[in-house]
């Protein structure tokens, strides 16, 4: 059976897959460890957990129901060390409850759209390719790319592109858009590129790629709430978290990797008064940092699947209350 991904077998290679494996390795090396794949996609983070580690089941949660469809398949030959969830992953911990888990021993959020939802033109995430403006991660639910262009107001626009897309000509396209749509509504993918591209100035559409790149991003990020997602999220999944164990984040813009480092700071920094000899009960870390900042891909990596260029990668361990060993990993 096939998706309108494609076979299973010509899924790509995930980014930071060997890095990742290796960080949650120690943990998920546990006789009957539990791990949580968040964002699921094709399935192969998945797929390479459950090859190294025999005792390991993994819960593998998206709200793509192709994507479940298409990493079902693959992961099938696991039978049930493998489950999984249709559902948005700010709900995980509710997801877990329904089986009876309420810790976990690996987390791994890999953030953003999937290599797969940019390939099928239709899902209208790519600017390169022309296509109905959905934008949605679960094409059953929710408002389209095409309800946020045509129907919110100018200011919001403008709000959008700048502070999601962090685009410096926000206003001039959100100005664009409203001039466009009053004459006709905008609902393709390659109209909507055309019009950003005519609204930024000729000197800024010559250099740093597609000018409409920004703009797409933004409205993905609005249609599918992900920031808002995340921040609720990853405290939740962290909370459940086990002593011992891991979690790695993969973010693909700045705005993804301040709420992750936030968090993970947060957690690996003692909340007790400064110049304490000793940390006071209940404010000692709980968490200790397993990369130095944002590990970026390697050449190769880059060289071998260009979307991991933007790539970040944090990770962290959960220490107990009077763990000592809280350095960094090498």
């Amino acid at each position: 059976m096939m998706t309108r991904y494609g076979a299973p077998e010509t899924a790509h290679v995930p980014v930071f897959r060997d890095t990742i494996s290796r960080l949650l390795a120690p943990a998920l090396d546990r006789d009957g460890a539990i791990a949580v794949d968040a964002t699921l996609g094709a399935g192969g983070h998945t797929e390479a957990f459950l090859e190294s580690h025999p005792g390991l089941r993994v819960f593998g949660v998206d709200r793509d129901p192709d994507a479940l469809e298409l990493a079902g398949e693959r992961l099938a030959r696991f039978g049930d060390r493998f489950t999984p969830i249709h559902a948005v992953y700010d709900e995980i911990v509710d997801a877990l409850a329904e089986h009876d888990v309420d810790a976990i021993d690996g987390l791994l959020f890999d953030l953003g759209v999937s290599s797969m939802q940019l390939d099928v033109a239709e899902r209208g995430f790519a600017y390169s390719k022309d296509a109905p403006l959905d934008m949605r991660m679960d094409q059953t639910t929710g408002a389209t790319a095409e309800d946020v262009v045509n129907d919110y107001g100018e200011r919001d626009l403008a709000r959008i592109l700048r502070v999601y897309g962090e685009e410096r000509f926000a206003s001039r396209i959100a100005k664009a858009i409203v001039t466009r749509r009053a004459r006709q509504r905008i609902t393709s993918s390659a109209d909507l590129a055309e019009l950003v591209r005519d609204a930024v100035p000729a000197a800024a559409r010559r250099r740093g790629g597609n000018p409409a790149k920004r703009s797409f991003q933004a409205l993905r990020i609005e249609v599918n709430a992900e920031l808002d997602v995340l921040r609720r999220a990853l405290p939740s999944a962290l909370d459940i978290l086990a002593p011992g164990g891991r979690v790695a984040v993969l973010s693909y813009h700045s705005l993804e990797d301040r709420i992750v480092k936030r968090e993970l700071t947060d957690r690996a920094t003692s909340s007790a008064p400064p110049g304490l000899p000793m940390d006071i009960p209940g404010t000692a870390p709980t968490m200790r940092l397993l990369t130095k900042g944002a590990q970026a891909p390697s050449e190769a990596e880059i060289a071998a699947n260009p979307r991991a260029a933007s790539a970040k990668l944090r990770a962290a361990e959960a220490i107990g209350e009077h763990d000592d060993n809280q350095g960094r990993d090498s």
